[in-house]
């Protein structure tokens, strides 16, 4: 374990590959179907194979998606480009090279904004971003001698997100993948599942003293399917550096892996160099020609993206930061609270019951919020009778919102009624009550007027157990303090 002494002798410096496979319906250079969880090697076809004398064509739908994320990340968009072939052999790269695009991304520059550790933001800049074709997957089974080969994946339109040098803590980079794969969702163009590995995340990790002005070798980390297990990795990378230079030993410049079991990280290779892969410009493809016009039609069909729900619910409706943060993670959930809004001016409970029981009722029930049974409408009901004292949120939230969600035709009045759940809010009726319990406990009130002002949570106890919880407990808290002061 590094202390934090030795690490504050070192600037971690940080520079993300965000690979996110496009949700287009075919692949990017094939009519193969592009589909997860599929039988092994029945998404392929001679294209995807890389038969000799086959040619690819590009996909229409790709490129609006990669513009689209260009646009969200406010990239120059490349007007003019070709593709390139990047040669390298795997076995699972049918074709012994992989279509990509090297000298013209089809985004250039951009920044993404992100907030971590709740409070801290950042724009992390971005050097570009670039449309490829993946490869396919290799499968090794514990025991078993040879590896097995998967091509489904082969010929999957990617965009690669690179990020300058620029981020210099775990968490930030962790902030940089998670807004990424909201901004992605957002979008519509992936779904952002990093465990089935539709969003893919290296990491090139480097340190340096904190007074030089000279970048580290750096050490890549690949294919890390967790925003945890990002953050964890670099945490290691970091420490696992700085631990080699403390002790005189030199930085290998290298390709790891890390093991999420373990913790620990293995070398898998030294890192190549880009004039390993011989990249040259891709024959069989046409050049790619981005109109103006083309490209306004995609800027106007644009949605309000993550950063744009959290202005708004911080500004109009005055949200704090992880509040906002926490509803925007997913558009969904963005897009119901912005409904809930517009029938109801209670904005903080609007968002306390965004989070807190419509939340775990999805999640105990593993429906999305679309599936939701009860209206924007009667949960913005429940709000008002809440608001006005009429049901106690313990109340609204175990006993009516479980009932309206069975019964969503209810009016939450109405079942608030039936399920007597009303609360009783008359002074004139509350006060006997009040009266009795403070008789009933003299030693107590004693102990209550010399200091003891705890007390009025035992109180309070006792008026509710007396009438079974069907009092307004801020006109009996109320009552009760002031009965309390006037005892003789």
């Amino acid at each position: 374990m590094i202390s934090p002494e030795v690490r504050a002798k070192y600037k971690l410096v940080v520079g993300l590959e965000v690979h996110a496979q496009l949700q287009t319906a075919t692949k990017i250079f094939s009519s193969d179907n592009n589909s997860f969880g599929d039988a092994p090697n029945t998404n392929v076809s001679v294209i995807s194979l890389g038969h000799p004398g086959v040619m690819p064509k590009l996909n229409e739908k790709a490129v609006e998606y990669a513009v689209r994320m260009g646009l969200a990340c406010n990239c120059e968009i490349t007007e003019y480009q070709y593709f390139d072939r990047k040669n390298y052999f795997y076995p699972d790269l049918p074709k012994g090279y992989q279509i990509t695009q090297d000298k013209t991304p089809i985004c250039v520059g951009g920044e993404v904004p992100v907030v971590y550790d709740e409070t801290k933001h950042s724009t992390v800049k971005l050097n570009r971003i670039h449309l490829e074709e993946d490869a396919g997957k290799s499968i090794h089974l514990e025991g078993e001698p040879d590896s097995l080969i998967d091509l489904n994946r082969a010929g999957v339109p990617l965009i690669e997100i690179v990020t300058e040098p620029v981020i210099h803590s775990p968490e930030e980079a962790g902030a940089f993948v998670a807004e990424v794969r909201r901004i992605v969702r957002y979008l519509g163009i992936c779904d952002g599942n990093m465990e089935e590995g539709s969003l893919r995340c290296d990491a090139n990790v480097s340190i340096m003293p904190v007074d030089a002005t000279e970048l580290g070798r750096k050490v890549e980390l690949k294919n890390m399917n967790s925003i945890k297990h990002v953050i964890r990795a670099i945490y290691h990378e970091m420490d696992r550096q700085i631990r080699m230079t403390e002790n005189g030993e030199e930085i290998i410049s290298e390709t790891r892996t890390y093991d999420v079991a373990t913790g620990d990280s293995t070398g898998m290779r030294t890192k190549e160099e880009l004039n390993d892969y011989r990249y040259f410009p891709e024959p069989d493809l046409s050049p790619l020609h981005i109109t103006k016009d083309w490209l306004e039609s995609v800027r106007s069909a644009m949605p309000m993206l993550p950063a744009g729900f959290r202005e708004k619910f911080r500004k109009s409706y005055g949200l704090s930061e992880y509040d906002a943060q926490v509803i925007t993670d997913r558009k969904e959930m963005a897009y119901f609270f912005e409904s809930l809004c517009q029938a109801t001016n209670n904005y903080k409970a609007a968002a306390n019951w965004t989070m807190g029981p419509v939340k775990s009722y999805l999640n105990e029930s593993g429906k999305t919020i679309d599936q939701l049974p009860i209206s924007v409408e009667s949960l913005a009901g429940v709000i008002t009778l809440v608001e006005k004292g009429t049901v106690s949120f313990s109340a609204a939230s175990q006993q009516l919102f479980p009932y309206l969600l069975e019964h969503a035709e209810v009016l939450p009045d109405q079942a608030a009624e039936k399920l007597n759940l009303v609360q009783d809010s008359d002074s004139d009726s509350i006060q006997p009550i009040i009266d009795e319990v403070i008789a009933a406990n003299p030693a107590k009130v004693k102990e209550y007027l010399k200091g003891k002002k705890g007390l009025i949570g035992m109180f309070m106890g006792e008026v509710m157990k007396k009438t079974k919880g069907k009092v307004d407990p801020k006109v009996a808290n109320k009552l009760l303090r002031e009965s309390l002061e006037t005892v003789k």
